[in-house]
């Protein structure tokens, strides 16, 4: 079965066929550096990173993927100043926050990061080929800023489905120098003492917020990329403004476009305008389990929208117990390394559309069926599963026994590390009182660990234990 993928611009699941054979092209719209991220602001990177390992490990394809970071825009400038600190030191502290909280979630590093204002030049060659086709133009108050002409563009709404006649400013566009309304921003001119500025032929100001992704597409991409992926709150503006221009400008852009659903919170999209936000450093330093938390955030449906409580993180961690208990028991087996092994369902979810919860429910069989046969002795049947367990927790960014989790899970680790050593003590003592043909004291071991949820198993390799 060929791999499948919900494209926005048509509304339907379609083939996905790279446009150069065995590589994959992805633009995933990363953080605007603003603030530190909340939980919410981590979908988008979870749900296009199991995109990215299944193309890699599931479809042998060597994957770009380019996820950009803003940083300068409006927002950026605004919360600085009221900070007293410089924009771009305001946008590097909050980077870091972001990479910080990308690492922890076990999202891997893109292949390239670009920031906005490293590719100032790039904008500025784009805007001046629009201008010089007439689908831009400069503001004609001396304002320094240029529009992108939407009646220009007989396809603007495409992307969106909608017609420029239904369609309204945003309530905050600013509507000087404007020819219609609804063009949008190439290029704003730099008010008075505006610090974040760049010399320009209408002079010095900074690019718009749509024009950034353009260009870096252009730039590490080509004209023309198989993946544009982000946030459905993406589609209108940002996402509809740049296939415009970058058409416009003659690049055949995005051949599909992939967008996730949000994170709400009492049935309300995460922001911190409704004061609803939880941000990542804060959630982890609460003691989550970063593990865990990307399982919650990150094991429903890409397009699907996810609704966040503190509980949906035990249940999470029960799981992943779950998981774990039966890797622990396998021991060895269960090691990472060689080719990985997938179920055909497991394949066939993640080719539906990447159908994550279909996966996820094919891990849990095999758990199941992996339990079964340690119980009946097939200790080779029980590897198999564990092997098969391992190379999907791989793809789905979920594996325990990855270094990659590295310090991002140290709290946890070294709690299992601990309850592992005092379950072992208890067996070793359990063992020593049997080999002394002490059965009471064994017995009172098993019913004092069985109090505390740990079921133990006798093998012909001495006890394993599992949580019940």
């Amino acid at each position: 079965m060929s791999l499948r993928l919900h494209d926005t611009a048509t509304g339907q699941v379609r083939p996905f066929a790279p446009l150069v054979p065995g590589e994959a092209s992805i633009y995933l719209c990363g953080a605007t550096v603003q603030a530190p991220p909340h939980i919410g602001h981590l979908r988008s990177g979870i749900a296009f990173d199991v995109l990215a390992r299944w193309l890699e490990a599931g479809h042998g394809l060597r994957v770009t993927l380019i996820r950009n970071v803003t940083d300068v825009d409006d927002k950026i400038l605004a919360r600085s100043a009221e900070a007293g600190v410089p924009w771009w030191a305001w946008a590097a502290v909050n980077e870091q926050a972001f990479t910080r909280a990308y690492d922890a979630l076990g999202v891997r590093r893109p292949t390239y990061e670009p920031r906005a204002t490293g590719h100032v030049t790039e904008m500025l060659e784009l805007v001046d080929e629009l201008v010089d086709a007439g689908h831009a133009y400069p503001a004609p108050d001396g304002s320094g800023d240029v529009y992108f002409d939407v009646r220009s563009w007989p396809e603007y709404g495409a992307l969106t489905h909608q017609a420029l006649a239904d369609m309204e400013p945003a309530a905050d566009a600013d509507p000087r120098g404007k020819r219609d309304p609804r063009d949008f921003a190439l290029w704003k001119g730099a008010k008075d003492g505006e610090e974040a500025s760049w010399p320009a032929r209408w002079g010095r100001g900074r690019p718009g917020w749509h024009l950034e992704c353009s260009a870096m597409v252009r730039r590490y991409l080509g004209r023309e990329l198989d993946i544009h992926a982000g946030g459905l709150d993406l589609r209108f503006p940002h996402h509809e403004n740049e296939q415009a221009q970058s058409r416009a400008a003659g690049d055949p852009f995005a051949r599909t476009w992939l967008h996730n659903g949000w994170v709400t919170v009492k049935g309300e999209k995460m922001s911190k305008s409704l004061g609803n936000s939880l941000v990542v450093d804060s959630v982890l330093a609460s003691g989550a389990r970063p593990l865990a938390l990307r399982y919650a955030l990150g094991t429903a449906h890409y397009r699907s929208m996810v609704e966040y409580a503190p509980e949906h993180l035990e249940e999470a961690g029960r799981a992943l117990e779950r998981v774990e208990g039966f890797l622990r028991r396998v021991g060895p087996a269960s090691a990472p390394g060689g080719e990985p092994v997938f179920p055909e369902a497991f394949r066939a979810a993640l080719d539906d559309d990447l159908a994550v919860p279909a996966a996820v429910a094919v891990v849990h069989d095999c758990v199941r069926s992996g339990n079964t046969a340690l119980e009946a002795g097939d200790g080779e049947a029980a590897g198999w599963h564990a092997r098969e367990v391992v190379s999907m927790l791989d793809v789905l960014g979920l594996n325990p026994l990855d270094p990659r989790w590295g310090a991002a899970s140290t709290s946890a680790t070294r709690a299992e590390v601990a309850v592992d050593a005092l379950v072992q003590a208890e067996l070793d003592r359990r063992q020593e009182a049997r080999a002394a043909r002490d059965f009471a004291s064994a017995d009172a071991v098993r019913d004092r660990l069985a109090a505390l949820g740990v079921a133990v198993e006798d093998t012909p390799a001495g006890a394993r234990w599992s949580w019940a």
